[in-house]
């Protein structure tokens, strides 16, 4: 029985992560860029409901859109001031921008709230559901399901989707597309775009889960976000749903089992290992380089 609560609360977390990992997933599957500063737009998104909750008594469903909005725009701007000046740049380069943008989104946090540690209320208003002697949270339900609706929707909207099949064409090859009609920079923007909104909704539901929030509330989720795309295969969705569940159920057993504080520590070893026998994750795909 234990054991069953300990799968569920690593599929939520899971699903959480996954919802993370989608965003990156998105961004280096067709801007080749990996963002790292994506683990801080979450933290914005968290503050955002915070303030709007906690100082103006706005109503929940309404701060998470207002969060997503926010977190969306903001994903915008990022990749226009940071990240478009640096297309053809060396892949270090974009890397140390990266890096650059989150702590710069860190420290504007923090001279505005402060350091100390916020006390978040949940906005999922679900009630626990007792199975047995089995209790699912309401944070637990939606995660989950957010995470599977958010994949079919992706998957459904870059297949059937005008701007979805763009995504494509500049995944393959950004120069092809765009003699093609393509318009790239509006293309990768909207990916940013996405994946900003998609980092807002799962902070809100990492911080219902786990009610804190400070500055850095989005730095290990985001890496081990990263890290779940990697596991999956960078640049699939179903990879990185899949990777997100599997390393979310691995960190909660590896607490539960071995050590809450060796917990990272596994997670990252289990994803060497992975690497070690699959270079490209559990659905990635070889890359073969142009000569």
């Amino acid at each position: 029985m234990r054991f069953i609560t300990y799968l569920i609360n690593g599929i939520s977390l899971g699903s959480i992560y996954a919802i993370i990992a989608l965003g990156y997933t998105m961004v280096y599957g067709i801007a080749k860029m990996l963002n790292f500063a994506h683990g801080d737009v979450i933290m914005i998104g968290c503050y955002v409901v915070f303030m709007t909750m906690s100082g103006m008594n706005m109503n929940p469903l309404l701060s998470v859109i207002l969060a997503v909005v926010v977190c969306t725009v903001l994903g915008v701007i990022i990749e226009k001031v940071a990240y478009k000046p640096l297309r053809k740049a060396s892949p270090l380069a974009v890397l140390i921008t990266a890096i650059g943008v989150s702590y710069l989104l860190q420290n504007i946090a923090l001279l505005i709230f402060g350091a100390d540690t916020k006390s978040f209320s949940s906005v999922v208003p679900l009630q626990n559901i007792k199975i047995g002697g089995i209790t699912i949270t309401g944070v637990t339900v939606v995660a989950v399901l957010a995470c599977i609706v958010i994949m079919i929707g992706l998957m459904i909207f870059i297949k059937k989707t005008k701007a979805g099949q763009a995504m494509l064409a500049v995944s393959e090859d950004k120069d092809a597309a765009q003699l093609m009609g393509v318009n790239v920079n509006g293309t990768i923007s909207l990916t940013f775009a996405i994946g900003s909104g998609l980092a807002a909704i799962a902070g809100v539901l990492l911080c219902s889960a786990y009610p804190t929030l400070t500055p850095y509330t989005g730095s290990m989720p985001g890496i081990k976000a990263f890290t779940a795309a990697v596991f999956g295969g960078i640049g699939s969705i179903p990879g990185a749903f899949i990777g997100g569940i599997l390393l979310g159920i691995i960190e909660i057993l590896g607490k539960a089992y071995i050590s809450s504080q060796l917990s990272d520590a596994i997670v990252f070893a289990v994803l060497i290992i992975v690497l070690l026998v699959k270079p490209t994750g559990i659905l990635g795909k070889p890359i073969h380089e142009k000569v």
